[in-house]
C-alpha cells in the first residue's frame, strides 16, 4: 500500500509499480536498491517528493528493507552531486565519528590511504562500496571505497539490537585501504543534499509511523471503543502534521529557495522523531500487549522503529535547533 504525502494525487506510476512486489528481505531489499541505482527520484531535481514517498512505503512496509535502501540512494544522490557517474553495486554511507582510533585518510602515491576504524558500518559484510568520512590533514573529507579489500575488516559480534536486526551496523577497521576523494574537504557537510538526506531518514520513520497506525485503524475497524478511537484520532493528527512539514519540505528543496537548510532539518526531523515517538506509546495504549507478544510483523515495526529514530539525537539535536534560531537576526514564528 503506497504511501502518499498529497493524498489528492494518483500515486506516481514508480510506486504503484514498487508496491506490487516489495522486498521481504535483505538479498531482496539489496537487489531492488541496486534496480533503483537509475530509476529513483531524485534529490532536488523534481522528483524530492516522490522520492520521500518511495522510503516512506518501503518502510511502512519494512522498516529493516526501507533502512537497507536508503543509504544506497543517498550515495547515489551524493555522487550525483558531485557530478560523477551512477554507481555499480550497492553502496553505504558511513559518516558517524567517534571512537579510539578514528579513521585518517593519508595521501600516497597515486591517491589516498584509509588507516582506523569506522562506527556504525550498517550491512558493511553485504555491500560493495560506501562512501565514508575520514579526517585528513586539510580537514573531515568524504571518501569512495570498495569494501572488498582485503584491508577491510567487520568487527564481528556487536550488533546485539532487537530492533532492526537484520541491519548490523557494528564497527569496520580499515588497514592501508585505497580510496578515492569524492569533493574537496568539507564539501560532504557543507553541500544542501546533507541536510535534504537527514530529511529523507525522517521520510522511512514517518513510513514506519505509518505501519503501526494501519494496526490500529485495522482493530479499530474490527472492535471500536472510546479509547481506541481517541488514540487512533489523534496518531492521525500527528501524521498529518509529518504529512505536511515533509511536503512543504520538498516544496522549498524543489524551489532552492533561501530556507537554511539546517533549520528545514531540524524542524523536519524533530517533529517527526517526536510524532513517532507518541504514535507508538498510543498505539501500544490502544492495542495492549497483545500484538507486541504475537504478532511478529507489529512487534517488529515497533521494535525497528524504537531503534531507527534514535538516529534523532533527543535533547542534543534540539539544543543545536535552539542554537541555531539564536543566530538568526529576525524572529523565526
Amino acid at each position: 500500500m503506497t504511501v502518499l504525502l498529497n493524498e489528492d494525487e494518483n500515486p506516481p506510476a514508480m510506486l504503484t509499480s514498487l508496491g506490487q512486489a516489495l522486498p521481504d528481505d535483505i538479498p531482496g531489499a539489496l537487489a531492488l536498491a541496486k534496480d533503483l541505482s537509475e530509476k529513483a527520484p531524485t534529490l532536488g531535481r523534481g522528483g524530492t517528493r516522490e522520492l520521500w514517498e518511495m522510503l516512506a512505503t518501503l518502510a511502512a512496509h519494512d522498516m529493516g528493507v526501507a533502512r537497507a535502501i536508503e543509504p544506497h540512494l543517498d550515495a547515489v544522490a551524493i555522487l550525483t552531486q558531485a557530478s560523477r557517474p551512477i554507481p555499480d553495486g550497492v553502496w553505504g554511507v558511513f559518516a558517524a565519528e567517534g571512537g579510539l582510533d578514528p579513521l585518517r585518510a593519508t595521501p600516497v602515491p597515486g591517491g589516498w590511504m584509509l588507516q582506523g576504524t569506522k562506527p556504525w558500518c550498517s550491512l558493511a559484510s553485504v555491500l560493495d562500496s560506501a562512501l565514508i568520512t575520514a579526517n585528513t590533514p586539510s580537514g573531515p573529507r568524504l571518501f569512495s571505497v570498495r569494501l572488498s579489500d582485503p584491508g577491510v575488516h567487520v568487527v564481528e559480534g556487536m550488533w546485539h539490537a532487537r530492533g532492526l536486526v537484520e541491519i548490523p551496523s557494528g564497527p569496520v577497521t580499515f588497514d592501508r585501504v585505497p580510496a578515492e576523494p569524492v569533493g574537496e574537504p568539507g564539501w560532504y557537510l557543507d553541500r544542501p543534499g546533507f541536510w535534504w538526506g537527514g530529511i529523507g531518514v525522517a521520510a522511512c520513520w514517518f513510513g514506519g509511523a505509518v505501519g503501526i497506525a494501519r494496526a490500529v485503524l485495522a482493530q479499530a475497524r474490527r472492535a471500536e471503543s472510546p479509547h481506541l478511537l481517541a488514540h487512533l484520532g489523534a496518531i492521525d493528527t500527528l501524521l498529518n502534521a509529518c504529512r505536511s512539514v515533509l511536503v512543504d519540505a520538498a516544496t522549498h528543496i524543489e524551489e532552492h529557495d533561501a530556507v537554511d537548510g539546517r533549520l528545514l532539518a531540524k524542524r523536519v526531523r524533530g517533529l517527526i522523531a517526536r510524532s513517532c515517538e507518541e504514535i507508538v506509546t498510543r498505539a501500544g495504549h490502544a492495542l495492549g500487549p497483545g500484538p507486541l507478544s504475537t504478532d511478529p510483523v507489529y512487534a517488529k515495526q515497533v521494535a525497528d522503529l524504537q531503534l531507527y529514530i534514535r538516529q534523532h539525537h533527543a535533547e542534543r539535536d534540539e539544543a543545536s535547533h535552539g542554537s541555531i534560531l539564536t543566530t538568526q537576526k529576525d524572529t523565526p514564528w
